[in-house]
């Protein structure tokens, strides 16, 4: 049976000389794999520039409830991106981006809330003229409240520091090494509470937001079972120095 669905591309593997196997986080049925052959033919009708991380595409799919590997019978780019692919800070942001979303949600059901904050959020960063800086770490810190750890952002003016281990700000300073101090805290609660519209009007040294970035990754190991090492960050920084 053909089913339509919207899609967010995750990861593509070589299955053959011609063929791959796409994860893909459907709108319909959460994440798939879909076989897809051709792709590298020179007039393919699906292409691998329509698989790159993170790119939005509309589907027409052939679905089995248990199969491993789904078939595809129709997918294009919907929205055409305008920015990413061809903005050195824009695409090296998606492709860090990418990374952490796959390891975060590689065993999701269908699920239309955070499908519809991944959607609109890339779709927001293609639009926008500016190429924000901040994009990442407020888009990581808003998605950790559609996978269930969002931060507690009550502050007191007793509070000390955000403990990243209980996600929530405390009068002393824990035993462990998971946490950030109040004044890196107010950029990480910021980012997390602004809307992507004003996130470009928080400013922070190069050296801060790199702190905030480390924290988030920390948070988000903390909270995210097998989460395991980014790397992609590494090339990131040295793209937004």
């Amino acid at each position: 049976m053909l089913h339509k669905t919207r899609g967010i591309v995750l990861k593509t593997t070589l299955y053959s000389e011609s063929s791959v196997v796409v994860q893909i986080f459907t709108e319909k049925f959460g994440i798939q794999s879909y076989l897809i052959n051709g792709v590298k033919k020179p007039r393919a009708k699906i292409s691998m520039n329509m698989l790159q991380p993170l790119h939005l595409v509309d589907m027409v799919v052939y679905h089995k409830a248990n199969g491993n590997i789904q078939r595809v019978s129709e997918l294009r780019p919907s929205p055409v991106f305008r920015s990413i692919p061809y903005d050195i800070t824009k695409r090296t942001i998606i492709l860090f981006l990418n990374e952490v979303l796959y390891k975060s949600i590689r065993q999701q059901m269908a699920d239309e809330h955070l499908f519809e904050f991944i959607f609109s959020s890339i779709c927001w960063f293609d639009e926008c003229a500016d190429g924000n800086i901040n994009f990442h770490l407020a888009f990581l810190l808003k998605l950790s409240r559609f996978l269930g750890f969002a931060p507690n952002t009550n502050l007191n003016s007793d509070h000390l520091c955000f403990d990243l281990q209980e996600g929530e700000f405390k009068s002393r300073m824990p035993i462990h090494p998971y946490f950030l101090y109040k004044d890196d805290a107010s950029l990480f609660i910021g980012l997390y509470t602004s809307p992507f519209e004003k996130i470009n009007e928080i400013k922070a040294e190069n050296k801060t937001r790199r702190l905030v970035l480390d924290k988030i990754l920390i948070y988000y190991t903390l909270h995210t079972a097998s989460f395991g090492e980014i790397h992609s960050h590494q090339v990131l920084e040295e793209v937004l120095s």
